[in-house]
């Protein structure tokens, strides 16, 4: 699919953007209104679209500090769109828990992306963690798949549960990182 794409003249960049705002307003269209499958299938095209930037780039040699940077910028707005999109949808379901966990699991995942760039602002590796982007994704997904199909509101509030409790090791685990990194390198 990468070498398809770079065939017919896009670039990786044009791809990330791309991905990200079809996340953004597939998020934002379809989940607020309730419609938990359209959007949450929706949001998965375009994260795998997304995620083809990178191998695009390496195919291509068109690897670069900036493609990395606008990738990882453009990431946080697409994981922004789908927590905002979530609680929006349980603040119109009068869901306060949902909506709580919805804001708690976008903070905790912003946390873990900061923590990392921040150890290697500072020169110290932190890219460890149990609960990646990735996981929080699919969990989400899978969570609001779950009750789109008819699974009680809960469902989604133990997916998202699980992204902030996830979400917080990691954060503990980056921060441990860079404090004995700190220790080591001064």
């Amino acid at each position: 699919m990468a070498r398809l794409l770079i065939r017919m003249g896009l670039s990786p960049s044009t791809v990330t953007v791309l991905g990200a705002f079809g996340v953004l307003a597939s998020a934002l269209w379809f989940l607020p209104r309730g419609q938990l499958v359209a959007g949450a299938l929706s949001v998965m095209f375009f994260l795998l679209a997304d995620g083809l930037d990178g191998t695009m780039a390496r195919t291509a040699g068109r690897e670069s500090r900036f493609g990395a940077f606008l990738d990882s910028t453009l990431d946080r707005m697409a994981d922004a769109a789908l927590f905002v999109a979530l609680a929006w949808w349980c603040i119109r379901s009068e869901d306060g828990v949902g909506a709580a966990l919805a804001a708690a699991a976008l903070v905790a995942g912003f946390l873990v992306s900061y923590a990392r760039a921040r150890a290697e602002a500072e020169g110290w590796d932190a890219s460890v963690g149990v609960f990646e982007r990735t996981d929080r994704l699919v969990v989400t997904l899978a969570g609001t798949l779950a009750v789109g199909f008819g699974a009680p509101v809960w469902g989604l509030w133990l997916a998202l549960a699980v992204v902030v409790a996830g979400s917080t090791v990691t954060v503990v685990q980056r921060i441990l990182a860079a404090a004995r990194a700190s220790l080591t390198q001064g």
